[in-house]
């Protein structure tokens, strides 16, 4: 198997591992000559390369974008488009990294992939038109195009462990607000779980189980570090920036049932609590 990557951050960066493990090929493009970061047998691609682009992407069985979307689209219909045209057999697989942030703000309900959109954000509104423009190639290509929306994403060296150590860890006090999370190895196996079991048109959310409070995920990475957890605050929602009041005031919990029926996943960290947990014990180890 070919996996070729669209934007190789955090996520990718996971999805890239445990593919290889798997004895998969990797690609990954960059944007610059540093490619440090590409690492562990991961080919990189520039995408001033167009050539070299297009020779990965004809080999590619599957292909996951991450890149956000610009003001007007997402960057890799441009780029991955052109070889869909050429190639008489697509991959077999299409990936598409969306958010829940395109269900906007529920008032503490649940949210299913069933619910409809509401974005409240320019971000999330320009993925809702990244995740037509993807679906429109499915159709027109007639390829399996699978969107994935994804809450905060955490992992080592981001999680809450990192803000409780440098001491920027703020305990707000907002009653009722809940949000959801998934670690980024979670993410890699429901990817993977994707890629083994395609539905065109299939959309899924990858979350933890247990919808909580940022106040307790704080108060959970103290624990861990035994450090004391700090005073509950008061926000002042006046005081931030459009983007920042934007995720403050919305509020969701994000149901993962389907991705758990349809592609049989589980996460293996199903609350904050195992996934703080491990990334503590692997840190020392």
């Amino acid at each position: 198997m070919r996996l070729f990557i669209f934007g190789y951050g955090f996520s990718g960066q996971a999805l890239a591992r445990k593919a290889r493990l798997q004895g998969w090929q990797v690609t990954a493009t960059y944007r610059t000559d540093d490619t440090a970061h590409l690492r562990d047998g991961v080919q990189p691609v520039s995408l001033a390369d167009a050539e070299g682009l297009i020779d990965q992407l004809d080999q590619a069985d599957a292909i996951l974008i991450t890149a956000p979307p610009g003001p007007t689209a997402c960057p890799g219909l441009a780029v991955i488009t052109p070889s869909l045209i050429r190639r008489k057999l697509g991959p077999r697989w299409i990936g598409y990294l969306s958010t829940t942030g395109v269900y906007g703000d529920r008032n503490g309900g649940w949210v299913f992939e069933t619910s409809p959109v509401a974005p409240r954000s320019p971000e999330a509104q320009r993925r809702v038109v990244a995740e037509g423009d993807w679906q429109d190639v499915g159709k027109r290509f007639g390829l399996t195009v699978t969107l994935h929306r994804l809450p905060g994403i955490y992992g080592p060296g981001r999680s809450t462990l990192d803000r409780v150590r440098d001491h920027s860890a703020r305990r707000w006090d907002l009653p009722g607000q809940v949000f959801s999370r998934i670690h980024v190895d979670d993410l890699a196996d429901g990817l993977l779980a994707s890629i083994v079991r395609p539905r065109p048109g299939g959309i899924y959310n990858f979350c933890d189980d247990e919808p909580a409070a940022n106040s307790r995920v704080v108060a959970e990475a103290c624990r861990l570090l035994g450090q004391p957890v700090p005073p509950a605050e008061t926000l002042d929602l006046e005081a931030l920036t459009p983007r920042a009041r934007r995720f403050w005031t919305e509020n969701k919990r994000v149901s993962n049932a389907r991705a758990k029926a349809e592609l049989g996943w589980r996460p293996t960290y199903p609350t904050y609590r195992e996934g703080l947990a491990a990334i503590l014990a692997a840190e020392i180890k």
